[in-house]
């Protein structure tokens, strides 16, 4: 058994061999201008169309895996340094113990929610891209290879086809001539033959030339269905696969220009985010600055006002409303009765209820007692903005507001 499949083996390889050296002296004498050759103009045009399809689409292939090899380069660019700010970032720079624990803790979570968030919008934005515009450009180009594949075959079979061709007309030509040659042989090999021969000799050579004939039209109709199944093929997909290249190429940058437009505006956010988190600390930095300067200058008119009193003696008087708004703002002169103290807004917050209070950043709020302690929430005061009791001199505008978006003056 195995010396049959050796020379089965044996057998085809000799076919091969015999169908390239066949193949090579065809396209000699093609190159020659001893052989004629088919040419098919419209479809060399597909084919060097093709070829340009398969380049371009190759170089957007590699192209698009650059620039998400970029985007994930950029994402741990970006985390490294978010990483470093989040690790100079330290609470008592400002003067932990003078300031609000809670504001601290807020500013923190604040910082580190906005880290989680980049980080996840730039793994979506690679994950995104990888998912419907690369994975789409893959699938586009994998069918190129079987394409270039057939291509070559349908090539191969052309100069196969052009081969038996010839040979068959070679063989038309000279079959006259060997007819003529055979009968002339054959009479003269008859005449020395016995009678009973006679006829027989001349009857073998013609069909030993007609089976040569047979053989090569048998092998030229072989050849020429095998070439025209291909071509007929390649005529249908190569048109198709050309017209879709513009589809493949608008679904591409239509993704990718979606998915860049989505990302940016996310991060238009986040960055707005931390911008604001910089700008609350600064805000810290400049209260926590400005705090000692006015607690000197509002000693100043107190003691100046107690040397006053103790020279001209006059009769104690209580502090009157009107007296009171003249007080410089941030002092600390005598508040008006009912008044515990007097805080500043430290944070924005927008009131989410008709019993709480507005408050901007440096906004001065006279803290008032609760008339029913029991209603005191934890972490929230009640008061009316400074600026409304010096107008109105009334608490029609109190509202509740949280503790610690606040400092003590």
């Amino acid at each position: 058994m195995a010396e049959i499949g050796k020379g089965g083996s044996a057998g085809k390889l000799a076919i091969s061999v015999q169908k390239r050296l066949t193949r090579a002296q065809e396209k000699v004498m093609q190159k020659l201008g001893k052989a004629d050759e088919t040419r098919d103009a419209a479809f060399e045009e597909m084919v060097a169309n093709f070829n340009k399809q398969m380049t371009e689409g190759s170089k957007l292939q590699k192209d698009l895996k650059a620039y998400l090899t970029a985007v994930k380069t950029m994402h741990d660019a970006s985390r490294r340094l978010q990483d470093c700010l989040a690790d100079m970032y330290e609470p008592d720079w400002f003067g932990k113990e003078e300031m609000d624990a809670m504001t601290e803790e807020m500013i923190e979570k604040e910082m580190d929610n906005n880290l989680e968030d980049t980080d996840t919008l730039w793994l979506d934005y690679h994950q995104n891209i990888t998912d419907k515009s690369l994975t789409s450009l893959d699938s586009y180009l994998a069918q190129f290879p079987d394409i270039k594949a057939r291509i070559a075959k349908r090539d191969r079979k052309m100069v196969d086809f052009d081969s038996a061709r010839h040979h068959f007309s070679s063989l038309q030509k000279g079959k006259k001539k060997d007819e003529a040659k055979i009968a002339k042989q054959a009479a003269l090999l008859e005449m020395a033959a016995p009678s009973w021969a006679q006829g027989l000799i001349s009857a073998h050579q013609v069909a030993q030339t007609n089976l040569s004939f047979n053989q090569a039209e048998e092998e030229l109709g072989r050849a020429q269905k095998i070439f025209e199944e291909l071509n007929v093929e390649l005529q249908d997909e190569l048109p198709s696969l050309w017209d879709n290249r513009v589809g493949v190429y608008v679904n591409t940058f239509q993704g990718l220009a979606g998915h860049q437009e989505k990302f940016h505006g996310e991060m238009s956010k986040l960055s707005q985010n931390l911008n604001d988190i910089m700008t609350k600390l600064e805000e810290q930095r400049e209260l926590k600055k400005g705090a000692p300067a006015a607690t000197k200058t509002g000693e100043g008119p107190k003691s100046e006002g107690t040397n006053h009193s103790e020279s001209a003696t006059p009769t104690p008087k209580a502090p009157s409303w009107d007296s009171w708004s003249a007080v410089t703002n941030g002092s600390d002169g005598d508040l008006p009765p009912g008044f515990l103290y007097k805080v500043k807004a430290v944070h924005e917050y927008a009131a989410t209820d008709g019993d709480e209070l507005e408050l901007k950043i440096g906004d001065d709020v006279l803290v008032l007692a609760f008339d029913n302690p029991d209603e005191q929430d934890d972490g929230w005061l009640l008061g009316v903005q400074e600026a409304h009791w010096v107008q109105n001199k009334d608490t029609s505008a109190k509202g509740v507001f949280p503790e610690n978006f606040t400092q003590k003056v």
